[in-house]
């Protein structure tokens, strides 16, 4: 195995558009082990979400929930849960407006409404189910992040309100809720520290808002041709499209395949 290591994002990176994994990206992640490049994700998403897709990579390392949940090699190394105070003053604002929530950890999710349209549609996308409804959940367990959903017009009244945590929009209607400082880069330090790798040899690749801190973070921050214009500002290296064989190329570009 070499010292180098690669990050990807899932969404838009390593799924197409339709959430499957194009042929020259399997083989191009096939490749990248081959040459002996150690391969995990940066994900927004939980891990029980990941299961399918980590399976077929043969993947035991990865990030989730925006950085604050952490696993090396099947090892829990970092948690960072949204702080219970915090998160209850949110649901409360929430509740008063009737604003629906998803409350997330790596086991599932629960909402805080019997049901949302707006909930049922974003979580099809990742081809998941309505959530059962628990408005106690976070009481119970850990919350690393929380779906938000609102519309860009209604964003400024909770992220004024609420400055001790961190929105990221990711869909017009839905932002993500994590503890305030918390990111992917934070997570991926959290491993390169535990995996003894240095940062000049982390590559990453990513598409979303969600991704710019890993990207200016990282030794090599890659960005796919279907990045958000943000994201773009922040890469090292743009790539293609993921369905313009993005991975594949992006790996080709910077040497290591």
């Amino acid at each position: 195995m070499t010292d180098k290591i690669v990050f990807f994002d899932i969404d838009g990176t390593l799924l197409d558009f339709n959430k499957e994994l194009p042929d020259s990206t399997r083989k191009a992640v096939k490749t990248l082990k081959e040459n002996g490049v150690y391969v995990a994700i940066a994900t927004g998403r939980a891990p029980f979400m990941i299961e399918d897709i980590r399976k077929e990579l043969d993947i035991d390392s990865y990030v989730c929930f925006n950085g604050q949940y952490v696993v090396f090699e099947n090892e829990i190394i970092y948690r960072n849960p949204l702080p219970k105070s915090k998160l209850h003053k949110l649901l409360e604002h929430t509740k008063n407006k009737r604003i629906p929530v998803v409350l997330m950890n790596e086991h599932g999710a629960r909402t805080t409404v019997p049901y949302s349209k707006h909930i049922e549609e974003t979580l099809r996308s990742f081809k998941l189910d309505h959530p059962e409804h628990d408005e106690e959940y976070h009481h119970h367990y850990d919350i690393f992040q929380s779906l938000l959903y609102c519309t860009e017009q209604e964003e400024k009244e909770y992220t004024q309100e609420h400055r001790d945590l961190k929105f990221i929009r990711w869909h017009p209607v839905c932002m993500d809720v994590i503890p305030f400082g918390g990111s992917k880069a934070i997570g991926i330090n959290e491993f390169i520290k535990r995996a003894e790798f240095q940062l000049e040899n982390v590559y990453a690749f990513g598409d979303g808002l969600n991704d710019i801190e890993m990207l200016q973070t990282v030794g090599t921050g890659i960005a796919m041709g279907n990045a958000e214009k943000e994201l773009l500002k922040h890469a090292d290296v743009i790539t293609t499209a993921v369905d313009e064989d993005g991975i594949y190329n992006g790996l080709v570009k910077v040497g290591l395949i």
